[in-house]
């Protein structure tokens, strides 16, 4: 009765739409209750219980806290670590552990596997026509256009350069700092305002100052995670319908998302413009990714789309991957001092060539990113019907997910120590300095075939840049030694942060000690 009169108390058109809405749902609950009986789908075990009309709605509700350990717990007991998802509101659904059917969806048969409207819809308000949110032709230019851009000379000492100043002018002070005042400091905020800065300075050549030891607010950082975290939800929403009318309705977390994403464009926007005036009065241009775009002649609307993506997945990404990181290694002091070993021989500034050389750093890094990928699943929808190489069928316009959460958890492939930290995996037996190479589609963290990240090699930059630059001077602790929530978004974070208690290292073991 409560619920009944809060409905009759909302405005006219939404109360109507709530009360059909909650009629069709009881409706169905009450057909299959009747009907009395669950089923399984076809591939039997590891198949979450379904039942008709809701499918396994249910089951998708009660497991929603949880999701990737229940995936995970549904891929391990499938016998071809693929499983088919089939609920109320939601288009059906194939998420895979199969590096096989991975392979098949990221270059097999690529043509067959866009990303979709689907998943352009979730995106689209944020992204626009950004080369992650795109398919086609128009992915195929700005793919060619961003390819050239991440092959430059002058990108690779860009990062470097922005790296020095970001890292050794404000990071390593700020963490000096917090060592002298005996001050805890959240780590993860702290690699998302570097982040941030960073990618800014690279990509639009402005530096937005988020790392002063004041830590100041951004406005415009704030609108990139509101706006992040609104289409995340998006996404994991047990019903796809109630976003879309609120979209349409311009209400609730829509109405604050249209707001979000228009302050991001308005901003970037300015600094379009600003940029374009600035290079008619020197007469040349800047040496960043903005300005390399704007030189290129775009319509000033794919500009605007391709920084945003560009800022989005260079913040988010890197910051995420370095917080898990350094987690891991607080919670593994030998290897966390090895690390430090390898950084502690480089004298001087570090540079792109030592960076390369740090193959205990990168094991580390790899492993980390396989246990918690800043991407815990990727989607794409099939164009046509379809089989997977592991026999599962699909069909046109269902959607396909590979799930490198999952997959780092599969004792198929990766041993019976799958769960556990072992950056020794990575490394060669007879040569240590040599870090092992796996099929992408075994470790789809910057997925495979034709969309395989074009970042990459910039991102292991940023992070060994980072991890050496810290990590040769400080110990990091978290004042928390329990164990963390890894949280799903569009960019994977750690819940309640990171506190941790900073001080200054001194000592270590010997270099070469075995993992």
């Amino acid at each position: 009765m409560a619920v009944l009169l809060s409905l009759l108390a909302a405005p006219a058109p939404l109360a109507l739409v709530l009360l059909l809405c909650s009629f069709v749902l009881l409706l169905l609950i009450s057909i299959s209750v009747f009907r009395g009986r669950s089923t399984r789908g076809r591939g039997g075990a590891g198949m979450p219980r379904t039942y008709p009309v809701l499918g396994c709605l249910v089951a998708f509700c009660r497991n929603k806290h949880r999701l990737l350990d229940w995936y995970t717990e549904l891929l391990a007991a499938s016998p071809t670590q693929t499983i088919v998802v089939r609920r109320l509101g939601a288009r059906r659904t194939v998420v895979t552990a199969n590096p096989k059917n991975v392979e098949h969806m990221l270059k097999t048969n690529f043509g067959n596997y866009p990303k979709g409207k689907p998943f352009t819809d979730l995106l689209g308000d944020l992204l626009g026509c950004g080369i992650f949110n795109t398919d086609g032709d128009l992915w195929h230019t700005q793919r060619r256009m961003a390819s050239h851009e991440f092959t430059t000379r002058s990108l690779r000492g860009l990062v470097v350069g922005a790296m020095e100043g970001e890292a050794d002018g404000r990071l390593v002070p700020f963490l000096g700092a917090a060592a002298d005042d005996d001050r805890v400091v959240d780590l993860q905020e702290i690699l998302r305002r570097f982040a941030f800065d960073t990618i800014c300075m690279i990509s639009l050549g402005t530096d937005p100052g988020c790392l002063e030891p004041s830590l100041p607010d951004s406005t415009l950082a704030a609108a990139f995670d509101v706006a992040s975290v609104i289409c995340a939800r998006r996404g994991a929403a047990p019903v796809s319908a109630v976003w879309k009318l609120k979209r349409a309705l311009g209400i609730g977390s829509e109405r604050v998302l249209r707001e979000k994403v228009g302050l991001v464009q308005r901003s970037v926007m300015e600094l379009i413009r600003r940029r374009k005036a600035e290079e008619e009065l020197k007469g040349k241009a800047c040496d960043d990714f903005l300005s390399r775009l704007i030189s290129g002649g775009h319509d000033v609307e794919v500009v605007r789309d391709m920084v945003i993506s560009f800022i989005m997945a260079g913040r988010d990404t890197t910051s995420s991957a370095l917080t898990w990181f350094f987690w891991l290694l607080s919670r593994h002091p030998d290897i966390e001092q090895q690390v430090a070993n390898e950084a502690a021989q480089v004298k001087g500034k570090l540079d792109y060539h030592n960076l390369k050389e740090m193959r205990v750093l990168e094991a580390c890094l790899y492993e980390s990113m396989r246990l918690y990928p800043p991407v815990a699943w990727d989607s794409k929808h099939a164009a046509t019907d379809d089989v997977l190489p592991d026999g599962t069928r699909v069909g046109r316009g269902d959607r396909v997910t590979y799930f490198p959460y999952g997959m780092a958890r599969m004792e198929t492939l990766w041993g019976k120590d799958a769960a556990e930290f072992r950056p020794c995996r990575w490394l060669q037996p007879e040569a240590k300095e040599t870090v092992l190479r796996v099929s992408p589609f075994k470790y789809p963290v910057f997925q495979g075939g034709p969309r395989v990240c074009l970042g990459k090699e910039m991102a292991f930059v940023q992070m060994k840049y980072v991890a050496a630059a810290v990590l040769r001077q400080f110990e990091l602790r978290p004042v928390d030694e329990g164990s963390r929530v890894f949280v799903p978004l569009l960019t994977a974070h750690m819940a309640g942060g990171l506190p941790v208690a900073v001080r200054r290292r001194a000592g270590g073991i010997p270099a070469g000690s075995p993992l």
